[in-house]
Formats: C-alpha cells, structure tokens, sequence
C-alpha cells in the first residue's frame, strides 16, 4: 500500500513539474484535482490550509508539494512528492537553457516563448479560480479577491496596504456581526 501510495504521488508530481509554466501556481488547479477528486489524499479544505502554510513558509509556494506528499506518505511522501515536482522541472530547464543559447536567434525560439505566455497565464487563472472554489469563499471573499486583484495590478500597488486593507474590513465585517462566508 505505502509503495503504491508514493508511486502515485511521483506520477501525479512528475508531469505537473513539466507543465508549471509560470511557476507553482500553474499547477495548482491540477494538483488539487489529483489530490482531492482522484486520489483522496486531503480534502478541499485541507487543500487550501495547506496552500495557506505553503505560502507562509519561506521558499517557493509550490512546496505544498511536499506538504500533500506528507498527508499521503509521511516523511518519505514529502521527499517522493517535493522531488517529483522539482527534478524533471530543473533538468527540462537545464536542457532548454543550453538549446536556448544554441538558438538564441531562431525565430521559433521566439514564437514557442510567445504561444507559451498566454498558456501560463490560463493555467495561472485557473489555479487562483480552484482555490476561490475550494475555499468555499462567499460573496466578500470574491469581491475581495477582485479588488486585491485589480489594486495589485496597479504599478504602485502593494500588497501590504492590500493585505492590511483587506485584513481592516473584514475585521469590521466580523465586529458588526457580518460573517464573511
């Protein structure tokens, strides 16, 4: 049973390390389908607590990797899931690196980089999609989002005063009694 468990976290974590074009977010969608919906490994809830911890750990927010290897497996779990999704990844980087300078002028060099943005930026929305979903967020978490969204795409947007902004009201929501759900 634990073989086939850390058999099955490499086989999920592996592919999804060569597809996270624009990072760890890119994934995040179908890292919770396999980890929730196919394999049962942790629930929607324990999904975005997970996220959660991993985004407040220093280092790379893809490290919930290693934390749904550990609700799966344990320790070894972890070190199976943390290393199926960043070995493939770092050795498909090191060989694009040494054909990149090789063709550094080639026109479909440039055309792959261009066909591939908008990809990364669609697997970006539907990971942030999957998490507003499997948090359960309700109507102020929504417009929440939208607003931080949209105050972060401002050149001069930080995510401090969004944070703390966001952190303000619905500290007064829950002072006047509003739930946020």
């Amino acid at each position: 049973m634990e073989l086939d468990r850390l058999l099955a976290l490499l086989l999920v974590f592996a592919p999804l390390s060569l597809v996270s074009l624009g990072g760890g977010p890119s994934i995040f969608a179908e890292m919770q389908r396999q980890a929730v919906d196919v394999y049962g490994w942790i629930t929607d809830a324990e999904f975005v607590e997970l996220f959660a911890i991993s985004r407040a750990a220093p280092g790379p927010g893809s490290l919930i990797a290693a934390l749904i290897g550990w609700r799966a497996a344990g320790f070894v779990g972890a070190l199976v899931a943390a290393l199926g999704l960043y070995v493939p990844s770092s050795l498909l980087v090191c060989a694009v690196g040494v054909l990149g300078r090789r063709y550094a002028a080639s026109p479909v060099r440039a055309a792959i980089e261009r066909g591939l943005a908008p990809v990364a930026v669609g697997l970006i929305f539907a990971g942030a999609l999957t998490l507003l979903q499997a948090s359960e967020a309700g109507i102020a978490g929504v417009v929440t989002t939208a607003l931080a969204t949209l105050a972060l795409l401002h050149p001069k947007g930080s995510p401090y005063l969004v944070l703390g902004a966001a952190g303000l009201v619905f500290a007064a929501l829950g002072a006047a009694g509003f739930a946020p759900h």
